[in-house]
């Protein structure tokens, strides 16, 4: 079938988002499918737009075997509610520009950023005549009431119209996470069986060439790390105060490398502290030197803020992929996810006592470390994989095609 992707975040940008996205892509493209990506150019946190793209308003590119249209998004930084809706709008407009480089579609995915992703769906599926699939990425406006925005009556009102118009125009939907299932269906009054959860998996291919791991001697460095967006989702504080409470093992080294609006924060954070044992570098690799930076590693740090947290970062697949132990400060779906598989530790969000006690305890009995990792892995590689989501997703849309020849 012809599969047309929106996504305004896909590779080089970093986030789950992107990921997610490109992880689908790709296995609907190994399958036989012909898959068309409509994305921004790549921006994402930082704003920085590259050279080959500026002064142009669309760039069609061949990305291995599918096809990417860029279109424009304006040099803003992914920081603050502002900036985030600027880009965002800017995307729903310019997606239009790559119309006329499109052709017969099957089905539409709606895949990235998460609600507002389904509007120029909606405008390609009328002029295409086929359906959108929604994805959802984040549980939005939710999540922005959790985070304190959108405090107002009439910004709720406005975004939950927005929020049920967007689920009641799609076909069907794909949350990333089971605990999203029963707000949507409860809260936005969706068909049950048109939800259909489908996690972001993982590209297995990039850790590949990393196995078998080499073991590392008790007399080594031990690597506390942390890769990814630098962002509000994520309490680093927390991290650092565990690291000074480890200060005493000179052993300990914790790592945290991204880029994201708290990247400078945390240079002054370690400073202010005088924290020895903690490095903090701002620098965007690809994915598959992502992989060999976990594999790298002897201990894997999710620190989510909030106590309720419902998705499930894709940032998680990859650290089990890497077959490392992971140490996740949530008491929400990753937690329960982490503690389902048994590739970690669960500490309290904000508990920075409890998180040096885990990295601790990892770090005086290396077999624990192990036995986790193992576990990760071996459930990535029977479940989450790039072809079993792609898969997932095919069933999906089939689905989505048969009824929509039975209406």
């Amino acid at each position: 079938m012809n599969v047309l992707v929106i996504a305004q975040l896909f590779p080089p940008d970093m986030g789950g988002g992107s990921t997610r996205a490109y992880n689908a892509v790709k296995s609907l493209a190994r399958l036989g499918h012909k898959v068309t990506v409509i994305t921004a150019f790549p921006h994402y946190p930082t704003g920085k737009i590259a050279k080959r793209y500026r002064r142009r308003l669309v760039c069609v590119e061949n990305f291995g075997n599918f096809l990417t249209i860029r279109t424009w998004v304006p040099p803003l930084a992914s920081r603050g509610l502002g900036k985030r809706l600027g880009l965002f709008i800017s995307f729903i407009i310019s997606s239009l520009f790559a119309l006329p480089f499109t052709e017969h579609v099957d089905v539409i995915w709606a895949a990235n950023p998460n609600i507002l992703s389904v509007y120029p769906s909606l405008i390609y599926s009328l002029l295409k005549k086929c359906q959108v699939v929604q994805n959802v990425d984040d549980l939005w406006p939710d999540e922005l009431y959790n985070a304190g925005m959108l405090n107002s009556y009439v910004s709720r009102k406005i975004a939950n119209f927005v929020s049920g118009f967007a689920y009641m125009a799609s076909a069907a939907v794909t949350p990333i996470s089971p605990a999203y299932v029963d707000v949507i269906v409860s809260k936005y009054k969706v068909d049950p069986k048109k939800v259909h959860v489908v996690p972001a998996g993982v590209d297995l291919d990039n850790f590949k060439a990393f196995f078998p791991r080499k073991q590392t001697n008790r007399g080594d460095m031990f690597n506390v790390l942390y890769i990814g967006a630098l962002a509000l989702g994520y309490d680093f504080g927390c991290v650092l105060a565990a690291a000074s409470h480890l200060s005493f093992e000179k052993r300990i080294k914790f790592i945290i490398q991204g880029e994201g609006e708290l990247g400078d924060y945390l240079r002054f954070k370690v400073k202010e502290m005088n924290l020895q044992n903690v490095d903090v570098i701002l620098r965007v690799v690809s994915r598959k030197e992502v992989a060999e930076i976990l594999i790298r590693a002897d201990v894997l740090l999710l620190p989510l803020q909030g106590l309720n947290y419902t998705g499930i970062s894709s940032k998680i697949y990859e650290y089990q992929a890497s077959g490392r132990p992971i140490v996740c400060c949530s008491s929400g779906q990753p937690a329960r996810y982490i503690l389902q598989t048994g590739s970690g530790i669960v500490v309290n969000p904000g508990n920075s006592n409890d998180l040096a006690k885990a990295i601790i305890s990892l770090f005086n009995h290396r077999e624990l470390g192990e036995k986790l990792g193992r576990a990760g892995r071996l459930y990535v590689e029977e479940n989450l994989s790039c072809e079993k989501i792609g898969l997932k997703m095919e069933q999906v849309f089939e689905s989505t095609l048969t009824q929509q020849i039975a209406d």
